[in-house]
């Protein structure tokens, strides 16, 4: 198998959601074994007094064994969030006219190929 059909392979579907500075990205990926895994990564964008700027990331790798569990303690943290806090962002580091782009599904789903002009650091 050679590298350019593993690459092709590994990334199965994508999804991206852009929050302000900081952009999430959720890949189904192969494992060597051909079963699948995701990786959610956040990259943020840091600029520099000079104009020039980098992405810093951060990943986590989620297998299938993992998922019913994830789910719910995911889904308990944002309920608590939301049932104690509700849903406006009162953080002063947001900013307070901030207005979510809605994207239609087809904007959401993104092949990999586009992502080619975005370099991260590796941590």
């Amino acid at each position: 198998m050679g590298g350019n059909n593993f690459n092709e392979q590994e990334e199965i579907f994508s999804q991206v959601l852009r929050a302000g500075r900081r952009t999430y990205f959720f890949d189904v990926r192969a494992t060597k074994a051909d079963d699948y895994y995701l990786t959610v990564t956040e990259s943020k964008k840091f600029t520099h007094d000079d104009g020039s700027f980098n992405y810093k990331k951060h990943k986590i790798y989620l297998y299938k064994e993992d998922f019913t569990e994830f789910n719910e303690m995911l889904k308990a943290a944002t309920d608590y969030i939301l049932n104690e806090k509700g849903e406006e962002v009162i953080s002063e580091r947001h900013q307070s006219d901030y207005v979510k782009e809605e994207n239609t599904a087809e904007e959401s789903v993104v092949s990999p190929e586009k992502f080619t002009d975005i370099s991260f650091e590796d941590i």
